[in-house]
């Protein structure tokens, strides 16, 4: 009787090894309790150039959201986001990009998301606007065009690659140029309510090489926002051109560590 269940067991904890060689990020998800990543993209792009993080999040075992936020208003984007949030069964990590890191500075608050993870990404005080935050340093981003008849702001070709898709192939950047998603003269004025950062974890990703927001202008804000913040090499759409070290922060976030 005794050897039975001695090699009961035996058996038992092979299959749990055999289990986790088998998918070991899939575990480490699933024993963190965080399974869930919602990502807001920034403006002038859409949900698309997160496709390589997103592969390599499904592969270790995360369920992944992609907000397709419009970009033209900040209780439009937080909407869109909210929507995804309601959607998800668990704990949530909620990843904003440029743009993004205004939207989810407000969504965050919902109950579900319990850190997050801001890339190259505009962190505003309740009460301030993302173009209260760019109009403190005195260096202005190259490139954006004056507002259009319907208050659209566009990225000028010119500059493109040099500060929006730094990093980027030629061909690449024009795809990206001839794709982009303007934002509104209101999304840039519209100022959040509430500051999520100041009730949950907060991790930052900081380029080397930013020139669409001004780099002392990030380390402002992440000090501010008591951010972890991990500097990564590549411009501003470096979740494209530096998918694995971004994931790897975004897993981090969903482990606590």
């Amino acid at each position: 009787m005794k050897t039975k269940f001695t090699i009961k067991m035996i058996a038992a904890a092979a299959v749990a090894i055999l289990v986790s060689t088998v998918n070991p990020a899939k575990t480490r998800a699933q024993a963190a309790g965080i399974k869930n990543i919602v990502i807001v993209h920034g403006a002038f792009a859409d949900a698309s150039g997160w496709e390589a993080v997103y592969k390599i999040l499904v592969k270790d075992g995360y369920k992944v959201t992609l907000v397709q936020n419009p970009t033209s208003s900040l209780a439009d984007d937080v909407a869109a986001t909210n929507f995804a949030l309601e959607r998800q069964d668990g704990p949530v990590v909620l990843v904003g990009h440029s743009w993004g890191g205004t939207v989810i500075t407000e969504a965050g608050k919902a109950d579900n998301v319990k850190s997050l993870v801001y890339v190259a990404a505009f962190i505003p005080d309740a009460g301030e606007s993302t173009l209260d935050l760019v109009q403190t340093v005195k260096e202005q981003p190259k490139g954006i065009l004056p507002p259009d008849a319907k208050g659209n702001v566009y990225l000028g070709k010119a500059t493109f690659q040099e500060t929006f898709a730094n990093g980027q192939t030629k061909e690449k950047s024009d795809f990206m140029y001839d794709s982009q998603i303007p934002l509104t003269v209101k999304a840039f004025t519209d100022k959040v309510s509430v500051a999520a950062w100041k009730s949950k974890p907060v991790y930052a990703i900081k380029p080397s090489n930013d020139e669409t927001i001004n780099m002392g202008l990030e380390d402002t804000m992440y000090k501010r926002a008591n951010a972890k913040v991990t500097g990564v090499t590549g411009g501003h759409t470096l979740f494209m051109t530096q998918p694995k070290a971004v994931a790897a922060v975004i897993e981090a976030a969903a482990n606590g560590k």
